[in-house]
């Protein structure tokens, strides 16, 4: 039986992520985990997902390479007290998002990007998006728009918006960004066939996805899955 770690890794590190303070000296808030010397070091970028914040991916840390930099970020966009969001959703139905809405978090990412990789003197193609349900839509918006500011994106149980879709051409730029994708193919939130019709694009654009079915897996992050990551991560970085 696999494990489940969103909720599970957030419950049992809750009092010690109270105890990280939240930085404020980027354009979005969120919490580091960094070694004493940070230059070139890979810098992973975790995204939450619609209603949760910056706690929730923080502790999957714990299951990547310890050398690495690692930032977890709120959403700008205030439901309530410690519930936040990229995008509001357009319509009912299929999942989707504002188009203003997109924008804004999107240059609002790309800024933290920046100023993130300047901070912890790394180069953007060491600089990676892991990005969870909303956070995953994010990844792609921003890497796929602007390849140059990332070297990847791994995308847990996301889609590719139709408005970025209608959007895509073949571009070179793009050729270089390393792609993961995870998907359980009993996700009922975000359905198993997102996963793969964004594997199906992006093959389509000439790139090279690595992409990883979990069976019997709902809108979740296995234990699996997490080895997966950690795995892609290092080989990229080897």
């Amino acid at each position: 039986m696999l494990k489940f770690l969103a909720l599970l890794t957030l419950l049992a590190s809750a009092a010690v992520h109270a105890q990280t303070p939240l930085q404020t000296d980027l354009p979005l808030k969120y919490l580091e985990q960094t070694q004493p010397d940070s230059r070139d070091q890979p810098l992973v970028i975790f995204l939450h997902g619609y209603g949760s914040n910056e706690q929730d991916l923080f502790g999957i840390k714990n299951e990547l390479p310890a050398t690495y930099t690692y930032l977890s970020v709120r959403a700008p966009i205030v439901m309530e007290e410690g519930s936040y969001q990229w995008f509001r959703q357009k319509g009912k139905g299929a999942y989707n998002g504002e188009t203003d809405d997109l924008k804004t978090s999107g240059q609002v990412l790309l800024d933290f990007i920046a100023q993130a990789a300047k901070k912890y003197h790394t180069q953007p193609n060491k600089v990676y998006l892991v990005g969870f349900s909303q956070g995953a839509i994010m990844s792609y918006e921003v890497a796929l728009r602007h390849p140059e500011a990332v070297g990847g994106i791994a995308a847990l149980s996301g889609r590719i918006l139709p408005v970025l879709k209608s959007e895509l051409k073949q571009d070179e730029k793009r050729q270089n960004l390393g792609i993961f994708i995870g998907h359980g193919t009993a996700d009922t939130r975000l359905p198993f066939k997102d996963g793969t019709d964004a594997n199906s694009l992006l093959q389509s654009l000439s790139l090279k996805p690595e992409f990883h079915a979990y069976e019997g897996v709902g809108h979740s992050i296995s234990a699996v899955e997490m080895q997966d990551l950690s795995a892609w991560l290092q080989r990229l970085n080897p």
